[in-house]
């Protein structure tokens, strides 16, 4: 990069302004940087947002060109912020070559707010060891992620509460989503898939999925009926995801929840 006040070089050098500040080209290379990586954070944002996504669903929602798309994905693969994978296919597959979708990496996800994961960690593991360790320990720690979920719970109810039944998967993704969590709710088959696409303490969870465990009961309880947890972040996966059979919609009584949090699904 060169500055103006250093020696000139050939006619060209005329066009330099006064003293400290950049050559025109100069500035004009550094804008263009700046804009490829504001382009490049709005990807990674939208993969954050909406789960792992191909290139042509983030071309559309970007409005760029998949050209443009893939050179990012290219760049942000390089600095390992994302990865590919085969898209996950429910029901019956198609014919040809499952699609490519992109997800965020762990450090990709560490580029947005995933601070204090030491902290929560090291605090949960002395919860755990200061009730005695092992099965005890566990315990301590199940008992913890519980009342952390009934507090952050209250707040969730009144959204709820607020709209019809049929509408509950969808303010609850809403209620989540203001606390961090990029939550969405769509139609499934027999139901509704609650999909959360960031989680703020995903790399706690890794080691504590009494965290998760938690979050599907008060799920469960919110909503009126079992719900099973197909997937999470914490486990490897590139959302967490939550079955809410249809029956979510009419029955009132509180049942029982299925949760495979933290582990492979059955």
């Amino acid at each position: 990069m060169k500055y103006a006040g250093e020696a000139p070089e050939g006619p060209a050098a005329g066009t330099a302004a006064g003293p400290g500040s950049v050559v025109p080209a100069a500035r004009d290379e550094q804008r263009a940087h700046d804009e490829q990586r504001g382009t490049r954070a709005r990807v990674a944002r939208s993969i954050l947002d909406h789960g792992p996504s191909t290139a042509a669903e983030l071309a559309l929602r970007l409005e760029l060109t998949q050209a443009a798309v893939r050179r990012h994905l290219d760049v942000l693969a390089a600095e390992g912020m994302v990865e590919s994978r085969e898209k996950r296919v429910y029901g019956a597959r198609t014919r040809g070559r499952p699609a490519k979708v992109f997800v965020l990496t762990d450090c990709g996800r560490d580029a947005f707010d995933q601070a204090y994961d030491k902290l929560a960690t090291d605090a949960l593991r002395w919860i755990a060891q200061a009730a005695g360790g092992g099965e005890m320990g566990e315990a301590a720690v199940a008992a913890f992620a519980r009342a952390r979920m009934a507090a952050q719970a209250e707040g969730y109810r009144v959204a709820l509460e607020a709209v019809p039944p049929e509408e509950r998967a969808r303010a609850l993704a809403r209620a989540l989503t203001e606390d961090g969590y990029a939550a969405t709710a769509r139609t499934a088959p027999v139901g509704e898939q609650l999909c959360q696409h960031h989680c703020p303490v995903a790399h706690v969870a890794e080691q504590f999925p009494q965290l998760c465990e938690a979050e599907t009961e008060v799920f469960s309880r919110l909503l009126g009926t079992h719900v099973q947890r197909l997937a999470t972040i914490a486990h490897g996966d590139g959302v967490c995801t939550t079955f809410i059979p249809k029956t979510a919609s009419t029955k009132t009584t509180t049942t029982a929840s299925t949760s495979t949090a933290g582990r492979n699904p059955a």
